[in-house]
């Protein structure tokens, strides 16, 4: 089992960034098409897709050539797209917190059901997808007992409802519960070599493993503990990096009261969802190697974008999502991780 601790580097700047602004609110998950296009889902159910190459100096936040990159919608799924997965034959999977696991195909906007169930039970707050180079896909689940809009209700009262399922390809296919009792499950990667998949846990402040191949196939442990923020979603980048949003840092009053009784748990939440707070001015993300050794631990105090919510590489680049802003962000990658 690794235990990869917050303190284990030192904390880096994270490089200015520079906002893309969106009509629409919340991109929750950014990912990059095999054309190199980026796409988001906003809070109205549209998905989005915009060309992000780079337009003007690479030190010049909030330049762009040519005006600000306008976005085109693919599809719209009539409820809340969260994470998105491109597939190799140009569909594009998507995790809808009202509708379940979707398909949607780019190229005429058609949206198709994968899964609406989960051991009979309605599938909401479906968080995050990764598929497996033979059509596998690891979805999670962040919570059974609270939609979205009560996300918070699960992080204060710390349920463990969580999950990380599995579909496997094929239209009879049923999803399978491989992980149950996560503390609000979150992002998801496959190791390069797809010996696991990884699965955030926002509520713990970790990363857990769930081993698909070797001795311990079936087994999971712990990829990365204790870490400086709660972490949201996940992308792979290069190296073998996982690039990790982390949604806020780590607050020791949260850490008590996850440690006190159910009811005063509960009493938190019902004071909380009376008095709803504004994120901090906070932008970070992490870079962990697939041993658990946090390579890169990047932060910015950030007024004008925060909540960072997910992280992808691209180009030279990290493009940052938050289900906060109507905007995205873009920020040089550290050239620490290049190559």
């Amino acid at each position: 089992m690794t235990h990869t601790h917050g303190t284990s580097r030192m904390t880096m700047p994270l490089p200015p960034l520079r906002p893309v602004p969106l009509d629409g609110r919340g991109p929750e998950d950014v990912v990059v098409d095999s054309a190199g296009r980026v796409l988001t889902g906003v809070e109205d159910g549209r998905v989005l897709r915009l060309d992000l190459s780079p337009k003007g100096p690479e030190d010049e936040p909030g330049s762009w050539t040519g005006g600000i990159p306008r976005a085109e919608v693919v599809a719209r799924t009539g409820g809340r797209p969260l994470g998105l997965e491109p597939l190799a034959d140009g569909g594009v999977l998507v995790c809808d917190a009202r509708r379940g696991l979707l398909r949607v195909e780019p190229s005429d906007g058609t949206v198709r059901t994968l899964a609406d169930t989960v051991d009979g039970a309605p599938l909401r707050f479906c968080s995050n997808a990764v598929a497996a180079a033979d059509g596998t896909v690891y979805f999670s689940v962040s919570s059974r007992r609270y939609p979205l809009e009560d996300w918070l209700g699960d992080i204060l009262e710390h349920s463990g409802t969580g999950q990380l399922v599995r579909l496997r390809p094929g239209g009879d296919s049923t999803p399978e519960v491989v992980l149950d009792g996560l503390q609000f499950a979150n992002g998801v990667a496959l190791a390069p070599d797809e010996s696991f998949v990884t699965v955030a846990e926002t509520g713990s402040r970790r990363l857990t493993r769930l081993w698909l191949t070797g001795p311990r196939t079936g087994q999971h442990d712990v990829l990365a503990d204790d870490l400086p923020g709660y972490p949201d979603n996940m992308s792979r980048g290069s190296g073998g990096l996982f690039w990790v949003a982390l949604a806020g840092p780590r607050s020791p009053r949260l850490d008590r009261l996850h440690r006190t009784k159910p009811t005063v748990r509960h009493a938190a939440w019902t004071l909380a969802r009376r008095v709803r707070t504004r994120p901090g001015p906070l932008a970070g993300v992490l870079g962990i190697d697939a041993s658990g050794r946090i390579v890169h631990d990047l932060r910015r105090r950030s007024p004008d974008f925060r909540m960072v919510t997910s992280v992808c590489e691209h180009d030279g680049r990290l493009i940052l999502g938050s289900i906060h802003e109507r905007a995205l962000a873009v920020c040089k990658l550290p050239s620490a991780s290049r190559g």
